[in-house]
Parts: structure tokens; C-alpha cells; sequence
């Protein structure tokens, strides 16, 4: 007898009018009765009641606490357990414009969304939502997706801290790119207002189809960011080359006997003492223990050529972080990247917003995980591992990756940028929280629009200051800083 037949029985045991009686099963929503929930108590009902507890209004608010670091003091203790030698490249990059100060302070700005409303509503957050961590990447066939792609910071937590950070990122890209104020305002409010319609949207689509929503090149249509085309269709060319093996053709060479090997290119590529690879080669037989095991066969026909160290990244620098290059059996390359994961500049913060995060064990692991319950389609490599006792992400470098610079867009972009990335933030919190809840919350009007873009505003002055203080610091001499690096 098949599976089938034995379960029509079962099916036409139960009366006319009667009712199969569905026992719980752990991870699943337990109901008894054959429609579907539309009770006065569901998810949509429950997120339009918090309004009278966090008024959306109230989310224009920013009061700093009276043990605020300054802006000094909170670079330094960034920069604490970093490669010494590196941080003053991490400053210099700091200290390029107040968007880039932000980029490094994903830290300082959770010590100051503490202070403000939260609906405690949570969700896997990304930690460093801001305009620049949203990217074009490479999926398994060879197309591209548009989603966030930057991880390092990623943990359980409100969902309104990376919305926040998101627009109060607009409107500072904004004001470097020379937009006026109502421009880099607008950028910010249509960001919250593409998420808010976004988790609506979601909210109502059958749950299978919300949760394998794709975020590919046709998104910028339905987010009515037309003016965005054309610098998207660039970036997209561009990322389209950015493979393993251009990365390689630069960066390696070849010695008379046939070995492939990295070239020095310091500060930002080094070649590293024959231990310190060996111990980054070794820790991949760790890191294949992390991958689906229909990964191995595709790993195993790869050998390890070279290791190097990498720097890499804005608020990433002086992170340890390596390339590893291995070639197949024709000589084509694909790099690995092994880099450090340090704990979440937002872990110190969570507690004191009322949310418990947890526990992490492995800090690779909290990174991998955290980007896969973000991301419909993650890179197929995506892995953890431990080298001299520090733990690692490990992922696929140059998987096909395209960025748009946000502080370099003309100013009829910005307000489509802001759409796109609110778009793509609210489907990302959509695999944690129920978008149900969010969107009863957000509501249909723009009051949420409204009050976040003014935090926006207020952020971005008070970072404009903290970006001041830095370069004062600089040019005192009392912070090292190395320049356009």
C-alpha cells in the first residue's frame, strides 16, 4: 500500500461537518479548524495595538544618553583587539566624510538607538543596514540579486534599529554627494515608506510566495526607482567581471615551475610567514564540516595554492582577514575569503532595549546564520571555521559583487536609491519576523515616513559633529590616521 492510499482512509473517516483534530507539532503554530486565522487577536490586529503603547510619531525621537562616548573615544574602542598596524587605516577611512564616520560606527550608534521607541518587535537584524551594505552578488546559475551583503554586525534585535540606521545613512550620503536638504530628506522618508508598503505587500501574499520573494534585477520596477537604471545596468556590467578569476589574473603570478602564488601589494595585500598559511589552509578542513554535504564534491576537485592577508572593508579594518587561492584541475581559480568574526557591535547594547540575544558559541556561525535567515539566495560557499583560536566566516571572494556608491549619486537617484534599499531591509526582516505584525504596526498612512526621516535629519547632524571631532583629533595628533588608503 503507497503513503497515499494509506492516508485517504484516514481522510474519509472523518464525518461530514466534522473536523481533523491536528495535534501540536513543535516549530509549528498550532490551530484546530479549517479556516485561516482571521481572529481579532492575529498578528496584523496585535501590531496595530502597539501603536497606543510606541505612537509611530514618537520615532522622530533622538536623546543621547549622559554617558555618550564622544566620538574620540568611541573609534578607539572599536579599534580594541584589531591588528595595531592597520586602525590607522581604518581612521583614515573614517575620517573621509561623516557617511564613512558612520560606516565605522555601527557601535556608537546602537549605544544611541537604545534611548529610542521600540515596539519590541524583533527580528534578525543586519546590524550595519546603512546605504552602502546593499549590493549586487552573484547566485549559483549565474545570475545576479540584489540584496544586503554585509553581515559582521548581525544578530536578533528591534527592527526599527536597521530602518533607522538605513535612512539616517540616506540622508548623510546625501549631503556628501552635495543634494540639497529636502532632497536627502526625501531620500530618507521614501526608504521607510518602500519598507512600510513593502511588508504590506508581503503581509498579504500567500506565506510561501512572501518568504521566496527574489530580490533580483527586476525589483528597481516595482519600487519606482526608473531613475536608478542606468547606474544599476553599470553596476551590473561591472559586477557581472568581478570573479574569482580577474581578482586572481591581478593579484597572483606564476613562477617558472608552475606555481600560482599572491603578489605583495601592501598595505592592502600581503604576503604572509609560511605557519600563518599553513594555519588558514589547515582550518578549511574544519570549515568544510560547516557546508551541506553536496558541497564536498564540488570543494574536492579544488587544491590550496596560496594564502595572503587581505584588508578589507570600512568598519572591517584591521580585522584579520585572508584570501586563500585554490585551482581546479585546468588551473582556473576560485578564492576563498577567511575573515575574522569579532562579536557584534551591537551585542552591548540589545540587554538595555529590553532584548536578549543568543547565545552565540561560535562568531562565525552567529555571521553565516544571520545572513542566510536574511537572504533568499546566499553564496553556496558560505561557511565557519577557527584559526589559532579566533573564529572566521569563510565565503566565496568576488562572487560576482557589484556595489553602488550612494555619496556619489546625482540627486534625482537618491529618493530611488532610498526606495530600493527599504524595499530589500523590509524582505530581509521578513524571514524572522511575521510581516503581518510589522505591517499592522507601520499602518497605510506616512506618519512612520514622517517621523523616521526627522530622526534621519537629527542623526545625520549629530554624526556630522562626531565626523568633526574626529578630524579635529587628527590633526592634534591624539588619533593616528592614515589618509586615502
Amino acid at each position: 500500500m503507497s503513503d497515499v492510499e494509506a492516508v485517504i482512509p484516514v481522510l474519509r473517516a472523518v464525518p461530514d461537518g466534522g473536523q481533523i483534530r491536528i495535534p501540536q507539532v513543535p516549530g509549528f503554530r498550532h490551530r484546530n479548524g479549517r479556516g485561516p486565522d482571521r481572529t481579532p487577536g492575529s498578528p496584523k490586529g496585535d501590531g496595530k495595538a502597539l501603536r497606543d503603547r510606541v505612537p509611530r510619531s514618537s520615532h522622530d525621537a533622538l536623546a543621547l544618553s549622559a554617558d555618550r562616548p564622544d566620538a574620540v573615544r568611541a573609534v578607539e574602542e572599536s579599534n580594541r583587539g584589531r591588528v595595531a598596524e592597520l586602525t590607522p587605516i581604518r581612521v583614515g577611512r573614517m575620517a573621509a566624510s561623516p557617511f564613512a564616520f558612520l560606516r565605522g560606527a555601527a557601535g556608537l550608534m546602537a549605544h544611541d538607538l537604545v534611548g529610542t521607541p521600540t515596539t519590541g518587535i524583533g527580528a534578525q537584524l543586519c546590524g550595519d543596514a546603512h546605504a552602502a551594505n546593499f549590493g549586487l552578488y552573484g547566485d549559483a546559475r549565474g545570475g545576479l540579486v540584489i540584496d544586503l551583503n554585509d553581515f559582521d554586525e548581525t544578530v536578533p534585535g528591534p527592527w526599527e534599529w536597521d530602518l533607522k540606521r538605513l535612512a539616517a545613512s540616506l540622508v548623510l550620503a546625501g549631503r556628501v554627494a552635495g543634494a540639497d536638504e529636502d532632497t536627502c530628506r526625501a531620500a530618507a522618508y521614501d526608504a521607510v515608506g518602500a519598507y512600510r508598503r513593502t511588508m504590506r505587500l508581503l503581509a498579504k501574499l500567500p506565506v510561501l510566495d512572501a518568504w521566496n520573494a527574489i530580490a533580483d534585477e527586476e525589483l528597481v520596477s516595482h519600487t519606482d526607482a526608473r531613475d536608478l537604471l542606468g547606474t544599476l545596468e553599470r553596476v551590473s556590467a561591472k559586477a557581472r567581471n568581478n570573479t574569482s578569476a580577474r581578482f586572481a589574473a591581478k593579484a597572483t603570478q606564476q613562477s617558472l615551475d608552475g606555481h600560482r602564488s599572491f603578489v605583495d601589494a601592501p598595505p592592502v595585500l600581503r604576503r604572509v610567514p609560511d605557519a600563518e598559511a599553513a594555519a588558514v589552509a589547515a582550518s578549511l578542513g574544519e570549515y568544510l564540516k560547516t557546508l551541506s554535504e553536496d558541497r564536498l564534491p564540488l570543494l574536492a576537485r579544488y587544491a590550496i595554492h596560496d594564502v595572503a592577508f587581505r584588508v578589507v572593508g570600512t568598519g572591517s579594518v584591521g580585522t584579520r582577514s585572508y584570501v586563500v587561492l585554490l585551482l581546479d584541475h585546468r588551473g582556473e581559480p576560485l578564492v576563498l575569503q577567511v575573515k575574522e568574526a569579532r562579536p557584534s557591535a551591537l551585542l552591548p547594547h540589545l540587554a538595555k532595549a529590553g532584548f536578549h540575544a543568543p547565545e552565540v558559541g561560535h562568531e562565525g556561525r552567529r555571521v553565516v546564520l544571520g545572513q542566510k535567515r536574511m537572504q533568499v539566495v546566499s553564496d553556496i560557499l558560505l561557511g565557519w571555521t577557527t584559526v589559532d583560536e579566533r573564529p572566521y566566516q569563510v565565503r566565496q571572494f568576488r562572487n560576482r559583487k557589484g556595489s553602488v556608491d550612494p555619496a556619489a549619486l546625482a540627486p534625482d537617484q537618491l529618493d530611488d536609491y532610498g526606495r530600493m534599499t527599504g524595499a530589500l531591509l523590509a524582505r530581509a526582516h521578513a524571514h524572522s519576523a511575521d510581516p503581518r505584525l510589522i505591517a499592522g504596526y507601520c499602518g497605510k498612512n506616512e506618519e512612520l515616513d514622517e517621523a523616521v526621516a526627522g530622526f534621519a535629519v537629527h542623526y545625520a547632524d549629530r554624526t556630522e559633529a562626531d565626523h568633526a571631532t574626529l578630524l579635529a583629533a587628527i590633526r592634534d595628533g591624539r588619533v593616528g590616521a592614515e589618509l586615502g588608503v
